[in-house]
Order: structure tokens, then sequence, then C-alpha cells
């Protein structure tokens, strides 16, 4: 029999990335330092959420969440899943596959000339 969480109202299920114990500039951090924002994987998103246009995060995204208002639930033994709610998911993160990013308001074939640095 196999069991799953399915979160209700405006909730996702978010599994918690693993703590950092270094920051990328080098500086380490305590065990018990509290960081009020963590990152961690949507693994399953409620309904009401997966409708709401307002939302657009899926199954699978990364994302920052404040924890405050997150419920932790213990259901797989080595990663700890939090309830999450809507409001508290400031971020998604998201890869672009471009090759070499567009600027906007120019045509493409201006991106190649070299500017001479005037008006006109």
């Amino acid at each position: 029999m196999d069991e799953s969480v399915e979160p209700l109202g405006m909730r996702v299920l978010i599994r918690k990335d693993e703590s950092r114990h270094r920051t990328r500039g080098g500086i380490v951090l305590p065990d018990q330092a509290e960081i009020p924002t963590i990152t961690g994987r949507v693994v399953e998103v409620s309904l009401q959420v997966e409708r709401d246009a307002d939302f657009p995060i899926a199954k699978y995204d990364k994302v920052l969440f404040h924890p405050k208002n997150s419920i932790p639930v213990d259901f797989e033994q080595d990663n700890l899943l939090y309830v999450v709610p809507i409001e508290d998911v400031v971020a998604v993160f998201r890869r672009h596959d471009d090759a070499k990013p567009q600027r906007r308001g120019k045509p493409s074939h201006d991106e190649d000339r070299p500017s001479d640095g005037g008006d006109g």
C-alpha cells in the first residue's frame, strides 16, 4: 500500500534542501544558525494552487520559502518535508536555456554591429 501526502487549500509540499554549513563567500555557519528563508523542491501542489494562474508553481520546481508558518511532516525517513502556505513561497528558481540572451527593443541584426557611441 503506497502512501502520499497531498496538501490542501493554498499550500504546497516542499522537500527542504540540505543545510549548508558554509556560505558561497566561505563564511562558516554555526550548526544552530537560523536562516530566515530556505530552499527546497516542490514535491506536491494542492489542486487549488495548481488551478490558480497567479501562482506559476509546479511539481519539481526549486523554490525559496519562509519556514515560519510551514508545518514539518515526518513522512520520509531521510528527508524533511514541509507543508507551506503559498504566500510563504517567495521565489521560484528558473533556468533559461537560451544560448545568447536577446536584448529588448532592438532587432537581432543590430546586436552584431559595433556601436560608435554616438546618437546618430
